[in-house]
């Protein structure tokens, strides 16, 4: 009988690592080793705590590997490392030899999604199909957050550690729909606490303050995705409107969209019942 719900899933814990050129990157697996493979990747500012109770479902019947990008999560957070959207899609693409997965299904979230097109259109990266949930694909993008602090984030980098703590609980919470968890937030948030935490928070924000003018130059490979693809957005979604979603789905052809009630831009939390009915049914 399988078993997914393991002690790392419950505590979430990543016990693996790989050692990438912008840090030493934080992984786990899900799940039979025999099983069809399945890859999730978080977005900005979370961690893959954000696929915890949708990488326990798919397990039943997939292997499932998840990894916080270098810079995030469990992952390194070390100045002078280029965590630039380019650097991320070749990591993963690395990523993807060093798990000898020549043509995973793969489902992205956010500028997850961003690092999945790019590794797919840009770097060969081969997948069998792509799920896009809230993706960062087309500009403009980003919180409204995100955009009053973009070139200036040195500035709140020095802020006193309880300041910064409560504006990032009103920061991600504001990516919800209903709300958050208070046990979910703590998830989210302890990543970015602490002095070491805090300084790479605003050092990821200013490398995605500098990456929409990147998903400009990738979207011409759009057209050419010829995979199935299939779009997942939250209906109160604030951050990256669903206009977004539906301008992504006439560029890539054959793609659909999928809405998901009720939630934020964090759907894989806001309603994580209809996002995996939707992911396994596509799966299928």
């Amino acid at each position: 009988m399988r078993n997914p719900e393991t002690p790392a899933v419950r505590d979430w814990t990543l016990s693996r690592t790989y050692p990438s050129d912008s840090g030493t990157v934080a992984w786990e697996r899900f799940g039979e080793p025999d099983a069809p493979p399945v890859v999730l990747l978080h977005g900005t500012p979370f961690s893959s705590f954000v696929w915890r109770d949708i990488a326990a479902a798919l397990a039943h019947d997939h292997r499932v590997y998840v990894w916080d990008m270098p810079g995030y999560g469990q992952s390194e957070k070390t100045p002078d490392k280029d965590l630039s959207l380019p650097a991320l899609g070749r990591i993963f693409a690395e990523l993807l030899q060093h798990w000898s997965l020549s043509s995973p299904a793969v489902i992205a979230h956010d500028t997850g999604g961003g690092v999945a097109l790019d590794a797919h259109v840009t770097h060969g990266a081969r997948y069998d199909r792509l799920a896009l949930v809230d993706a960062v694909a087309l500009s403009p993008w980003g919180s409204p957050f995100f955009r009053a602090i973009d070139g200036h984030t040195e500035v709140f980098a020095g802020l006193p550690g309880t300041l910064h703590e409560a504006l990032m609980r009103e920061y991600l919470n504001l990516a919800s729909g209903p709300g958050l968890h208070p046990a979910t937030l703590d998830g989210l948030l302890a990543p970015w606490l602490g002095t070491d935490g805090q300084a790479a928070f605003y050092r990821q924000l200013a490398h995605r303050g500098a990456d929409e003018p990147y998903t400009d130059r990738i979207k011409d490979g759009y057209p050419t995705i010829t995979i199935p693809v299939r779009l997942f957005w939250g209906t109160e979604d604030t951050w990256i409107p669903v206009e977004r979603a539906r301008e992504l789905t006439e560029l890539i052809d054959g793609s659909r969209l999928r809405m998901l009630p009720g939630a934020g831009h964090l759907s894989p939390v806001d309603n994580p019942a209809a996002l995996t009915a939707g992911l396994v049914e596509f799966l299928r």
